[in-house]
């Protein structure tokens, strides 16, 4: 079951990507006033130009994916401790062997934390992902606005 779901979320993260990637490319532009190519081409680049001044978002060259947070260590003082504590505990009042209950407290505090690492990692990820998206956004809304200023039809 954790397989698929983590599959589910590579998969996400890809389509994610590609919207991002792909908005460029999908912006079409007529020239409504019978400008030449040539004109066209200096146009596009005049408002691309201009869109990137406006947005601060340059889709040639989109800001660095942050790096993944380093996750806390789970050994020492931490969540092992506080599982070995508590797993004792359980131990001692079921009057199981404690050493086995801290180990297994131990073991299952890691694994939570570890669970809790991903989970920030995947909103970090999720969060630049969504800042990328909107500064995508902005600057072809600026270019459209520009283009359709010179007399073009932008779709």
């Amino acid at each position: 079951m954790k397989h698929i779901r983590d599959a589910m979320r590579r998969l996400a993260w890809t389509a994610a990507a590609i919207a991002v990637a792909w908005p460029a490319a999908a912006q079409f532009v007529y020239p409504a006033k019978g400008q030449s190519p040539e004109q066209q081409k200096k146009d596009e680049a005049a408002c691309h130009s201009w869109a990137v001044d406006q947005s601060g978002f340059d889709p040639a060259k989109p800001p660095p994916a942050p790096p993944p947070a380093a996750p806390p260590p789970v050994t020492g003082s931490g969540a092992r401790a506080r599982g070995a504590a508590a797993g004792a505990a359980v131990g001692a009042m079921t009057d199981r062997d404690t050493g086995d209950a801290a180990k297994a407290g131990a073991v299952g505090a890691a694994a939570a934390q570890r669970g809790a690492n991903r989970r920030a990692a995947a909103q970090q990820q999720q969060a630049a992902g969504a800042q990328q998206q909107a500064g995508q956004a902005s600057f072809e809304k600026a270019r459209a606005a520009c283009l359709e200023g010179r007399g073009y039809t932008v779709k």
